[in-house]
């Protein structure tokens, strides 16, 4: 049957939809900080969210951020405790970061949390406000940086279908975001194969011998190096970094030119770059204008992100393997991002991925950085970073090893690319009404 449309005060919507207000289907709390000063408050067994910890993150359901507070912190303080299923909303610096508490949780005062009443879905909620992310942005206000008040937010309207048809609604999304979930957790658990297998071998020095049999535990010959202070396999050596690649700088392209659609060249920058290594694709910008041949990197290229704007460090230094699925000879890197170019093929570059993901490298990044509005990665704490050099050999059945894991993350992330924009398609459509599912008769 044709959906048929009614004009509301907020639009057109399907007929058998009503216009409500957040206060009507929802309790809105606030949050709060505990005096940093007092350790009483702090590192307690009551999870404690912030706007940061939704920063990069790529699930619904959140149980924990990056601190916790005591039950002592919750009382003396503005902070509230919710219960599982509140839809968490960043309302502040930034307006419009989403998620779900898995269980109870208290939050920062940049939030407004939102509990369902009145038998509304809190999937249904969450994908509602996340579809209408701009209509909150444009309710904030502030000079500093925008401010969605408890007040405004209660008394936005939006439409509601019946309990039966936001449930509906919501399994469609919902399947495709437990899709997503599931290959995103894959991924983490083979990018955890990788670098445990890198440990195993290139710091354990655990790698096969000539007989198949753990190296070192094997009675491999071990001889000490000054440079590193420890022994290493005797038939290793230690080289600078400098002495296998060379390092190229980007430079900064006009924003004038830069999209976030595919009508021009793929870029690299900071977005792109996880905090221990990845990349994001969702971050991806494209850009049209004029670029020089030696700022272009392929599938496959190692960049290293140079600086770090956010003045914690997280991302400085991060590596990152251009993934083969975006299948483009010409990708574009910016001021903030170091190509790597290999001199001689002595490594391969996805052995030298997994060196910048070392705490030794980690360190020594963090050591190195310099400036004060921006911290800068030298190239000096790439060059002459001092790795160990194995047998060709050793190096080749690595490669074989990690290869065969890096493309099954790269298809998990060409799934995970497909299924967020068959969702990101459908949910304008499904909470306008423009798509209707079907809901069995009672």
């Amino acid at each position: 049957m044709k959906t048929k449309f009614k004009e509301t005060e907020i639009g057109v919507i399907p007929e058998d939809w009503e216009v409500k207000s957040i206060e009507t289907v929802a309790d809105v709390v606030g949050g709060g900080t505990p005096s940093t000063k007092n350790s009483e408050y702090w590192d307690g067994d009551i999870p404690w969210i912030t706007p940061r910890d939704l920063s990069n993150f790529k699930f619904r359901y959140i149980a924990k951020g990056e601190r916790s507070i005591t039950k002592k912190g919750l009382e003396d303080s503005s902070a509230k405790l919710v219960p599982e299923n509140t839809v968490l909303l960043t309302t502040r610096a930034p307006v419009g970061y989403l998620a779900i508490s898995k269980n109870e949780v208290s939050t920062n005062q940049g939030f407004r949390s939102l509990i369902p009443k009145n038998g509304v879905k809190t999937e249904f909620l969450f994908y509602l406000l996340k579809n209408n992310v701009e209509i909150l942005k444009s309710n904030s206000s502030g000079t500093t940086f925008g401010e969605l008040s408890g007040s405004r937010l209660k008394s936005l309207q939006f439409a509601f279908p019946n309990i039966s048809e936001q449930q509906k609604i919501s399994k469609v999304l919902s399947d495709l975001d437990s899709k997503i979930e599931l290959n995103q957790n894959m991924n983490k658990t083979f990018e955890a194969i990788g670098q445990a297998i890198f440990k195993h071998w290139f710091v354990n020095f655990e790698f096969p011998n000539d007989e198949g049999k753990p190296y070192r535990s094997s009675g491999g010959e071990m001889v000490y190096n000054e440079e590193l202070g420890k022994e290493i396999p005797s038939n290793s050596r230690v080289i600078n970094l400098g002495e296998l690649i060379e390092l190229d700088k980007g430079l900064s392209y006009k924003g004038a030119f830069l999209t976030n659609n595919e009508n021009g060249l793929p870029m690299v920058n900071l977005g792109t770059f996880r905090p221990l290594g990845g990349f994001n694709d969702d971050q991806m910008k494209y850009y049209s204008g004029e670029f020089k041949e030696r700022h272009l990197v392929k599938s496959g290229d190692l960049v290293i992100a140079n600086t770090d704007i956010t003045q914690n460090r997280v991302i400085l230094g991060s590596p990152s393997l251009i993934p083969s699925y975006l299948n483009s000879q010409k990708i574009l890197f910016t001021h903030h991002v170091y190509a790597v170019r290999n001199k001689n093929n002595l490594i391969k570059n996805e052995f030298l991925y997994y060196v910048l993901q070392s705490s030794e490298y980690r360190n020594r990044a963090k050591g190195f950085a310099t400036g004060t509005t921006v911290l800068a990665l030298p190239r000096d704490a790439i060059l002459e970073l001092p790795i160990i050099l194995f047998d060709e050999s050793i190096l080749n059945n690595f490669d074989k090893l990690i290869t065969n894991i890096i493309k099954k993350i790269e298809t998990n992330y060409l799934q995970i690319l497909n299924l967020s924009k068959t969702r990101d398609s459908l949910l304008p459509k499904l909470m306008s009404g423009k798509i209707r599912v079907p809901v069995e008769a009672n």
